[in-house]
């Protein structure tokens, strides 16, 4: 696992998994609680660990961040988040591997980097004026394409 200290101007990327887990017609969103994004909503996940799949990942990010079980099914896409700071060197570069996840047991709760989760549709998420994470209704609407 990657220390705090290295996020900051990696040497690399850094490999992270977030958990697009559906339930009926609805999309779990977490609304974040530590830096980066605090107060914005998206997808839970974290970082990927030496010897684990993204699938792996994400489902276990997922148990730890919130308590609920689900089964991945696919990988829906990519992330890149790069910034760089004033002088244009790196300072951060994730790539956020998404991974459909459909649920299993649990209602969650936020456990870790959370402050407040919820089961939401497309329309709840366009009409409730939630700060949102880039891409997250495109995603959230592939997450629920069958």
């Amino acid at each position: 696992m990657t220390k705090s200290g290295e996020r900051l101007y990696p040497q690399r990327p850094i490999l992270g998994c977030l958990a697009a887990v559906r339930r009926g017609d609805r999309v779990l969103l977490a609304q974040r609680s530590v830096l980066p994004g605090v107060g914005r909503w998206g997808f839970p996940g974290g970082m990927q660990e030496l010897g684990e799949t993204v699938h792996a990942c994400a489902e276990r990010e997922l148990l730890e961040e919130t308590g609920i079980a689900a089964a991945p099914v696919r990988t829906l896409g990519v992330l890149d988040t790069i910034r760089r700071d004033p002088d244009g060197r790196v300072k951060v570069h994730f790539a956020l591997v998404v991974v459909l996840l459909d649920w299993r047991a649990g209602e969650g709760a936020p456990i870790e980097d959370a402050s407040a989760l919820g089961w939401f549709t497309p329309e709840e998420v366009r009409s409730g004026g939630l700060d949102l994470f880039p891409q997250v209704e495109e995603l959230m609407a592939l997450a629920l394409a069958r």
